[in-house]
């Protein structure tokens, strides 16, 4: 191929992969099925591997977190490599070099990409400086993204331990329920219909809150809680076997609903889980 059809070549892998980490931030952060097709993959992978070459147990506590590393070292490398490949054809003609480097040395791939991780990471050395003017202007709109890329990441980062912490909220609660049972020695759905029903009612609000944080935010399954005892998953036979027995065809019938909205919930928390987990 001749030079001219090779730039173009490399200007479009650039803008091709810009693009593709951009749709998948977008649809990380604010699609309502949270797909994002290269986070998801990733997440996938990085989980596996942490759980079959660690510990088993020190494996799933940390593919959360491994996961969370991976996706962002992966958008910024989709940015920087992106970047690169828009500047590389432009160098060394379209910049200026500080008097110490010799321009027809410094003009490769490496060099482009040092170009752009200074553009994304805004340091801004000087040693290469734009001097074409469209370049003067998408060095900085790199500059933008860079920082776009560091909000999305501590945005999602946040959002991922708000929803952690409505999901070990919830589970704590279930926990406690169970306990005060075992330690009064008394069934729960012996206790005052009234009291039942409000807690049956509270379980379902925060369990369908749970499963919509599941959706939006897939990573989160893979955080996973130091105690057994305590996770979710692991509380939700308690839960199910609670809202059978008051659902029972004895009990008055606003107390049935709330039963039967409560089995629902479970069942559709754990398919959301379980597609997940497959």
């Amino acid at each position: 191929m001749s030079a001219p059809t090779v730039d173009v070549v490399w200007t479009l892998l650039g803008i091709a992969l810009i693009g593709l980490a951009l749709r998948d931030i977008f649809d990380v952060l604010f699609h309502p099925l949270g797909r994002g097709l290269v986070a998801r993959r990733i997440i996938l992978v990085v989980s596996a591997a942490t759980t079959r070459f660690g510990a088993r147990r020190t494996g799933a506590l940390l593919a959360g977190s491994f996961s969370y590393v991976a996706v962002v070292a992966t958008w910024t490398a989709l940015l920087a490599l992106g970047w690169a490949f828009v500047f590389l054809p432009q160098m060394p003609d379209g910049f200026i070099y500080e008097t110490a480097l010799d321009p027809a040395a410094n003009a490769g791939f490496a060099d482009a990409l040092y170009v752009s991780l200074i553009n994304l990471t805004s340091l801004g050395y000087g040693d290469i400086v734009p001097e074409a003017s469209l370049l003067r202007i998408l060095c900085p709109i790199e500059t933008v993204f860079g920082l776009g890329l560091v909000t999305a990441s501590i945005s999602w980062l946040i959002a991922i331990y708000n929803s952690i912490s409505r999901r070990d909220s919830l589970a704590h609660e279930v926990h406690l329920a169970k306990q005060a049972e075992e330690r009064l020695g008394e069934r729960l759905v012996d206790t005052d219909p009234a009291l039942l029903e409000a807690m049956l009612a509270s379980f379902s609000t925060q369990l369908i809150r749970v499963r919509r944080d599941l959706i939006h935010f897939p990573i989160t399954h893979y955080f996973r809680s130091e105690d057994d005892e305590r996770e979710l998953r692991a509380l939700l036979p308690f839960l199910r076997d609670l809202a059978a027995e008051a659902g029972d065809g004895d009990r008055p019938q606003s107390l049935r609903v709330r039963a039967r909205v409560l089995g629902m919930a479970i069942d559709d928390f754990a398919t959301t889980a379980g597609d997940l987990s497959g």
